[in-house]
Formats: structure tokens, sequence, C-alpha cells
């Protein structure tokens, strides 16, 4: 009995190692996934009002 249990710990061990990798390589595939281009964020930010159109025209030539 006490052989089964140690083995159903082993295994348990087992799965969350795994888990814990595969989750990690996820969250690493959706970030570069997702990637957004620096002018698309410049874009959103002049859009939001963050910025002036000066600073933008500034940002934007810097970019090219």
């Amino acid at each position: 009995m006490m052989g089964i249990l140690w083995l159903v710990a082993a295994g348990f061990i087992v799965w969350l190692i795994v888990s814990i990798v595969r989750g990690t390589g996820n969250t690493q595939n959706q970030a570069a996934g997702s990637s957004v281009s620096a002018l698309e964020i410049l874009k959103n930010r002049y859009a939001h009002g963050d910025i002036s159109k000066e600073e933008f025209e500034e940002k934007r030539k810097a970019l090219e």
C-alpha cells in the first residue's frame, strides 16, 4: 500500500512540473504573438489625447 502512495505522489510531482513548464511556455508565446508596433502604440496615445500633435509628429519621425 505504501508503494502505491509513493507512486501517486511521484506522479503528482511530475504532473505539477509539466504543468508549470507548459504554463510558462504559453505565456511567452502569447506575448510574442500579440506584439504591437511602436508606431501603433504612438497612434493610440495620440488618439487618446495622451500626447500633443507636435509630440506625435516628433516621435513618429524618430521611429522612421
